[in-house]
């Protein structure tokens, strides 16, 4: 079980990740430019969890990209 949890608490950093920054794509090509690009997301999702720690926010739940469309078209 105490494995299972680890992965729980990993999976969703990488979902968060994925989701975010769109990490399943590399938009550089080679090794460097590819870590780079790497180590910036990983940065940015510190910034956006302590940005979130900090006011307090919970993560909303997750909705799909077909409804985040509607919403901004009904906006």
């Amino acid at each position: 079980q105490a494995k299972y949890a680890l992965r729980a608490g990993v999976e969703g950093t990488i979902n968060q990740a994925l989701d975010l920054t769109d990490l399943r794509r590399a938009r550089y090509r080679g090794l460097p430019r590819t870590s780079l690009q790497h180590a910036y997301s990983a940065t940015a999702i510190n910034v956006i969890r302590l940005d979130a720690h900090w006011t307090e926010q919970t993560r909303s739940p997750r909705t799909s990209r077909l409804t985040r469309l509607a919403h901004q078209l009904a906006a």
